[in-house]
């Protein structure tokens, strides 16, 4: 079998990738732990024992820098079970878990959850690393501890070092003993690359269509196809007991339409959280807007400032161009300074570095 070098080579030889020396530099990383992975384990007569302990990865760095590439790259080289999800998706699914064994009566539940998930997978591959909810935080230690004891290898990306996870956090002193975990477990390597790929994507190519039958919707789905390779799951966000969905979600890009987003009951808190979460959005159908959808209207409003302030990109197609999208009923003049964000947010550089 190629290890990962070879097939990065072959990919770069395609055209399919650019040759990145950052990008080769953490390969033999990748390799280490496939290569590690694939060695059978160890029997007694009456059981399997549990697998040596295996360093996992921490890599972290810029938007763009191509984390979540070569983590696709390493995941699908694997012959071992594995699974690569959202770190957030993750965590929601761990409390899920959790709050149904309670229910059954169980009194320490991470114990069976962290035990359900060593059962099922070798490797567990996480795509941005962020904690920023103190429920979060506060079970992460001892779940991770736990995976850790039962031999599952953990590689994750991150925009932040180790440090500066729950950075300013509530009660951030009993998270503390987690950040000297992962770096016991795992090595932490920065992807020090100076190019933004997901940026150099989007350089010069139209972010705002104005819908004109199918062909806005056909040069959509080309940028999404070439961020994500097509492939997408949901997000669901947990926001104050409350389950916001993302329809489609893949390497920190998200696909919506705006009635997806809009036509549901959402608030500020909401729109945050969903601009934390994802780096790029990509919003369709947006219509014209007045009295008759008001509600949306203001909804919109709420997510156009809040992936403002968050620096996130946005790529929409709508009914009208920005200045024209609402032109009549109560909210027109507060709408001057949403159709103004529209027109910065396309420009080429905005929100570069940002994330």
């Amino acid at each position: 079998m190629q290890n990962l070098t070879e097939i990065y080579a072959a990919k770069v030889a395609s055209g399919e990738f650019h040759v990145d020396d950052a990008q080769e530099a953490v390969l033999p990383e990748f390799e280490r732990i496939r290569a590690a992975v694939a060695q059978p384990v160890k029997k007694t007569w009456f059981r399997k024992t549990t697998p040596e302990a295996i360093s996992g990865l921490y890599l972290w760095g810029g938007v763009g820098r191509g984390k979540s590439m070569l983590m696709d790259l390493f995941v699908d080289s694997l012959e071992v079970p594995a699974r690569r999800v959202h770190f957030h998706a993750f965590m929601q699914e761990i409390h899920t878990a959790m709050h149904q064994a309670r229910q059954n009566g169980v009194e320490d539940a991470i114990q069976p959850v962290a035990q359900s998930v060593a059962d099922s997978v070798r490797v567990l591959a996480f795509d941005e690393m962020q904690i920023t909810d103190i429920t979060d935080a506060m079970i992460v230690g001892r779940l991770f501890e736990k995976l850790f004891e039962a031999g599952v290898v953990v590689v994750t990306t991150s925009n932040r070092i180790p440090d500066d996870l729950y950075k300013d956090g509530l009660n951030r002193q009993l998270f503390v003993p987690f950040i000297h975990l992962l770096k016991d477990q795992m090595r932490v390597w920065e992807l020090a690359s100076p190019n933004d790929y997901r940026q150099n994507r989007l350089a010069g190519n139209q972010v705002y269509f104005v819908q004109a039958g199918g062909e806005a919707r056909a040069d959509i789905q080309a940028i999404w196809q070439d961020l994500t390779g097509g492939k997408a799951d949901p997000l669901v966000l947990t926001i104050k007991g409350r389950e916001v969905t993302i329809p489609a979600f893949r390497n920190g890009v998200a696909r919506a339409r705006f009635f997806d987003l809009c036509g549901a009951m959402l608030g500020p808190g909401d729109y945050l959280a969903i601009a934390d979460a994802v780096k790029l959005l990509i919003l369709e159908d947006i219509p014209r807007l007045s009295r008759s959808n008001f509600n949306e209207a203001k909804r919109f409003v709420t997510l156009i400032d809040a992936l403002y302030e968050a620096k996130t990109r946005l790529i929409c197609s709508a009914a009208a161009e920005p200045e024209m999208l609402y032109v009549e009923g109560e909210g027109t003049f507060e709408f001057e300074r949403t159709a103004s964000r529209l027109r910065e947010m396309q420009a080429e550089d905005w929100g570069k570095d940002a994330r």
